[in-house]
């Protein structure tokens, strides 16, 4: 069992970038403007010889019953319940306010030890002024500088009796001695790495839902509101037999909508966590017509290489669903060629319908994306493609595309060898992907051509 610790305070004491701080990356987003942080967000600190587990929380807030500011509050409390210690974050150029004196108590109910640290004191004077946070009755404060990492060696004593009574209540594990290399004994199999998973689409499609639904669990802030997730938030799921390192992100609208600087953020967050991912289910709301911004994501995805799956959620509120999936798919082919035969699976996330079928299509995605296609399989389907449809020729000179293979998988990448194949026409490379996906069953997957010239220079 790891320690965990939750980071806790009111909003802008500067939580996220303490957490940031531990783990050694900008995981988590910071602004100036506050509440920045919503849904919890948990990271592996690395503290000299320490490493612990660490919750950036969105912090306690005034708000009534039922809205987004009180949701948001209850996430940062039921991290503190899950946690072994808690950090209370208090900034230091401000000094103690009554809203600190009001949830330093509603964190003590929590019945957590609590270490209080005085965020933002660069300054002698500032760190002296932190003398006044005894007033909290929390014990010692301790000045730090969570931007400029002052103060690391505060948090490091407190965290190491934690980290050092762990290590002696943890089971300890027992080595085997290592075995002679036997070349008439297979080696056992190598453990399968957690699937890389992201869900993203626009605003208000129901992403934290799905993702909620997936984990069994209200693990991110759900509600009317649109844009409420803002981090990319990764989770540790299991389904099927299979690890999966499940991403939610933010809503990604149209470019020219996105002026904020705090969205932009949120974007490139989201956008970072594609490229971090195998399979990408774009999420869209099923009860309006599906909108360019849905097509584009699904490009983007496609020219990044990755394994993609179109969930279509709120089927539930479809009146005509026959008619509704007849219309998506024909404008899938025709605007998306390049991905032809994307897996489209209807579902409710918000009453629990379709996930099985959903993960059924990312799994199936997965293999399709790390395929593997022998040489010889691959060149008889090509030279059966190109006796078809032999290359056009371009200025009056021939096209010879002679031999291929597969260089890549993840996505599924082929060599092409010829000459002049720096002039195959678009149209013509289209229709040996689409026969490819048809041939060899890869529909739906990013397809990409290398072209090799031969060593002979007249070819040209």
């Amino acid at each position: 069992m790891t320690v965990t610790v939750a980071i806790l305070g009111r909003p802008n004491v500067g939580k996220s970038t303490l957490f940031n701080r531990l783990v050694g990356e900008k995981l988590a987003l910071v602004d100036d403007q506050p509440g920045v942080t919503r849904d919890r967000r948990e990271g592996t600190a690395h503290l000299a010889d320490l490493e612990f587990q660490v919750f950036d929380t969105a912090g306690f807030d005034e708000a009534k019953k039922g809205t987004l500011e009180a949701r948001m509050s209850e996430q940062a409390a039921e991290a503190a319940r899950l946690a072994d210690h808690v950090f209370f974050v208090i900034d230091g150029r401000v000094g103690v306010t009554p809203v600190d004196h009001m949830f330093a108590e509603k964190i003590r109910k929590l019945g957590r030890p609590i270490t209080l640290l005085v965020n933002k004191t660069e300054t002698k004077v500032l760190k002296a002024a932190a003398a006044d946070a005894y007033r909290l009755n929390f014990g010692e404060p301790h000045a730090i500088s969570a931007e400029h990492g002052e103060g690391m060696e505060a948090i490091y004593d407190v965290v190491k009796p934690l980290v050092l009574k762990d290590r002696k209540t943890s089971p300890m594990v027992e080595v085997e001695d290592e075995e002679k290399f036997d070349p008439d004994v297979e080696p056992p199999a190598r453990p399968q790495k957690p699937l890389k998973m992201a869900i993203i689409g626009q605003p208000n499609a129901g992403k934290s839902t799905l993702v909620n639904t997936l984990l069994g669990e209200e693990r991110m802030l759900t509600g009317p509101e649109a844009g409420i997730t803002r981090d990319a938030i990764a989770s540790d799921w299991h389904w099927g037999g299979r690890d999966i390192k499940l991403w939610d992100t933010a809503g990604i609208r149209r470019k020219g909508k996105v002026k904020e600087k705090l969205e932009k953020l949120s974007v490139s967050d989201g956008l970072r966590a594609v490229k971090f991912a195998e399979v990408v289910v774009v999420l869209v709301d099923g009860s309006i017509p599906i909108e360019n911004q849905d097509l584009t994501l699904c490009d983007l995805i496609g020219r990044e290489g990755r394994a993609i799956v179109l969930a279509i959620n709120k089927w539930d509120l479809v009146e005509d669903k026959i008619d509704a999936l007849k219309k998506l798919n024909e404008v899938m082919e025709g605007i998306l060629p390049n991905i032809r035969g994307l897996s489209i699976v209807t579902i409710s996330a918000k009453q629990g319908k379709g996930a099985d079928k959903l993960m059924k299509a990312v799994l199936d995605a997965d293999l399709k994306w790390n395929i593997r296609i022998s040489t010889g399989k691959f060149n008889r389907w090509l030279e059966e493609a190109i006796e078809r449809n032999p290359p056009p020729a371009v200025s009056g000179r021939r096209t010879k595309i002679r031999y291929g293979t597969q260089v890549n998988a993840r996505p599924p990448t082929f060599a092409l060898f010829g000459n002049r194949l720096d002039t195959l026409p678009l149209s013509y490379q289209r229709y040996l992907m689409n026969g490819l996906r048809e041939t060899l069953q890869l529909d739906g997957t990013p397809i990409r051509f290398v072209f090799r010239g031969g060593e002979n220079p007249y070819d040209k």
